[in-house]
């Protein structure tokens, strides 16, 4: 048998008609830069998530980039994030000229750790950035509390929790601002890419439509240096027919993720936490294993699809050695690269999948 990470076609399958019609209406229409399309799936997500407003953009990492644009994030700027997260979450810090500076993360949840975070506070600090690692919310109260203590506006790295809940309020609504990714492996994906970023203020939104345009808010006249960031009407077109499905993708993972966790009882893995005050949205479905890179291989020998999100944490990537950062900095972070993979999660994943799946990993530790 083959199971794959992930099978989009399985989804497609399902809702091509819809698909089809909102590509060729906008395809007719002849408007593909902003315009009606992309403002209803703006007014869309912001109901969605509750956010006071939507602006639709064109990438995940263009999202974060636009938000610490907004709050003014420049040189020697510092702000606090994971270390165990994707490349965008850190590099649209530093291209800004702003400074990473990365708290631990918590060893169950691999989110980060606030406890961390308050040590790492300076008078440079601008802003924190939790990363909402895959689609489980960070712990937003002490977070929160952390960013009121001190003036520092909080960013949310959502790219992995679209539909994901901290104590029954949506990812997207419980900081400042909040970057999300569409990349088609997303719950929520777009046929190329797309983000979003949503903000708790309309100010904001003013601000992120300037941003996204080359900082003019009328064509030829730019009050600021913004960039080539807008969403474009096509992607808009796909995302808000598949916005109706999201939950129901979403429930449709954690039944799979129960069915996965109740069939690796008494295995010698850890599978993963929810913390109590989450909906976890299992945008991966993540265990913790001895010789990871062994059951990675013996996977792919199987035809089961898996994968490493991150085998090397931020803090020691080539890209960041000018701050000087060394292995053993951040040790729960590390460990967690060198223990974690993810398993075949995606809404239409069968029973009979995850038990070949449960299988060739019981086997693999029983050394069968």
């Amino acid at each position: 048998m083959k199971v794959p990470l992930l099978d989009l076609k399985r989804q497609y399958s399902v809702i091509k008609d819809e698909i089809k019609v909102a590509i060729n209406d906008t395809l007719e229409s002849q408007c593909f830069i902003l315009g009606p399309v992309v403002a209803e799936f703006e007014r869309q997500m912001a109901e969605y998530t509750g956010s006071k407003g939507a602006v639709g953009v064109s990438s995940g990492t263009d999202a974060l980039l636009l938000a610490l644009m907004a709050l003014g994030v420049g040189a020697g700027d510092e702000v606090i994030t994971s270390a165990f997260t994707f490349g965008a979450t850190v590099g649209t810090i530093q291209r800004l000229g702003g400074v990473p500076v990365f708290a631990d993360i918590d060893p169950d949840t691999y989110n980060i750790n606030p406890d961390d975070i308050e040590k790492r506070v300076t008078s440079k600090t601008k802003a924190i950035m939790p990363v909402h690692i895959y689609g489980q919310c960070a712990d937003m109260d002490k977070i929160s509390a952390i960013a009121e203590k001190h003036g520092l506006k909080i960013i949310e790295d959502s790219a992995q929790a679209a539909g994901s809940k901290y104590k029954g309020k949506k990812a997207g609504s419980l900081g400042d601002l909040s970057g999300y990714s569409f990349f088609p492996s997303k719950n929520l994906g777009a046929y190329g890419d797309a983000g979003m970023v949503t903000c708790n203020s309309e100010d904001y939104v003013e601000k992120l439509k300037v941003l996204r345009q080359h900082g003019a808010k009328e064509k030829y006249y730019h009050r600021e240096i913004g960039i080539n960031g807008r969403l474009d009407a096509l992607q808009a077109a796909v995302l808000t027919v598949k916005l109706k499905y999201l939950d129901e993708w979403c429930d449709a993972r954690r039944e799979r993720a129960a069915y996965y966790t109740k069939k690796f009882e008494g295995a010698s893995i850890k599978t993963p936490v929810i913390d109590k005050n989450n909906t976890h949205i299992f945008h991966q479905y993540v265990i913790r294993v001895k010789d990871r890179d062994g059951l990675f291989k013996r996977l792919g020998e199987k035809g089961v699809g898996s994968a490493m999100y991150y085998p090397q944490p931020m803090h020691l990537q080539e890209s960041l050695k000018e701050f000087g950062f060394k292995e053993g900095d951040l040790p729960e972070t590390e460990s967690a690269a060198n223990e974690t993979l993810a398993l075949p999660m995606f809404p239409e994943l069968t029973e009979s999948e995850q038990d070949y799946v449960v299988e060739t990993v019981n086997d693999f530790y029983s050394g069968k």
